[in-house]
């Protein structure tokens, strides 16, 4: 669904005040009018000191945020949503210190919220499946070393697996996810969730991706490192651009995080050719999403 393009001043001019997000939320949410997720009333009052609806049959109070990734949060929405804009607008990666620094939080407070935009992020391309000729691969990335052995089996590095669209003269859509290991279950699995069955798939010889071809029309071919670029063009590239994007911005990403960074490169490659509907589309995603209330948020 195509979004609207805006640039930082228009955004501000919607966005730049807590009562235009609140309103923003209500219609996003309501955007038929209220409805109690309780008892399924279609009548309620907006109470404003506290920023939430009642029922006007059962009385359950909901708050506007409730639902959305800005919920219990201390942040005002104002910064939230600028927070979104900065994030979605920059094509190399928003860091926590920088986000601090723009809107006016704690560095640990920026580091929350933008784990919390990485997850809607995955949880919107987790929606979708790729298709046509699929490109699939294994890769290993983190744990950066001086020295030691390098690629598969390395020390401190975390596996991952890239599948990406092949349409010819450009790559299609592309999905990534880290891996406990690269075995024919965690293979079978990751097809399971991101790939369209019966569909065309090459990857190279490795033993582990014969698997596919349970639920594709998989065609492993071992090649020469002179001819792979040949046979899996656009997934190499993928790789490629990744490390790049974690070396870049974020100076190597630790396997804990590692999915959250994976979410934001795959959500902008995905989007790449509508750069400037991706703030509103971000927006969109964050105040579908679920609410964050993680453990991990605390460490």
């Amino acid at each position: 669904m195509k979004a609207e393009a805006m640039n930082l001043v228009q955004w501000q001019a919607r966005f730049g005040t807590e009562e235009a997000c609140l309103e923003a939320l209500k219609q996003k949410r309501w955007h038929e009018g209220f409805q109690c997720p309780k008892c399924g009333h279609d009548r309620g009052y907006w109470i404003a000191g506290r920023k939430l609806f009642q029922c006007g049959h059962c009385r359950h109070q909901t708050s506007v945020t409730a639902g959305t990734i800005f919920h219990s949060s201390n942040v005002p929405l104002v910064q939230w949503f600028l927070a979104i804009y900065l994030m979605a607008s920059d094509k190399g990666g928003l860091s926590a210190l920088r986000l601090s620094k723009q809107i006016g939080v704690s560095w640990i407070t920026a580091h929350r919220m933008l784990r919390r935009m990485r997850r809607a992020m995955g949880d919107r391309d987790s929606l979708y499946r790729l298709e046509g000729l699929v490109e699939l691969d294994d890769a290993f990335v983190g744990g950066r070393r001086s020295g030691g052995k390098s690629g598969r089996g390395a020390e401190g590095k975390t596996p991952i697996l890239v599948a990406v669209e092949n349409r010819g003269k450009k790559a299609g859509f592309i999905a990534i996810e880290t891996t406990p290991s690269v075995s024919a279950d965690r293979i079978r699995e990751f097809a399971r969730r991101r790939l369209r069955p019966k569909q065309p798939t090459r990857t190279d010889g490795l033993i582990a991706l014969r698997v596919l071809g349970e639920s594709q029309e998989h065609e492993g071919r071992v090649t020469k490192s002179q001819q792979v670029d040949e046979w899996l063009p656009w997934v190499h590239i993928a790789i490629g651009n990744l490390k790049a994007f974690l070396l870049g911005t974020f100076h190597g990403v630790s396997g804990k995080y590692l999915q959250e960074y994976l979410n934001e490169f795959v959500y902008r490659f995905n989007r790449r050719f509508w750069e400037p509907e991706l703030p509103l589309r971000l927006l969109n995603a964050c105040m579908d999403h679920l609410p964050v209330r993680l453990v991990a948020e605390k460490d």
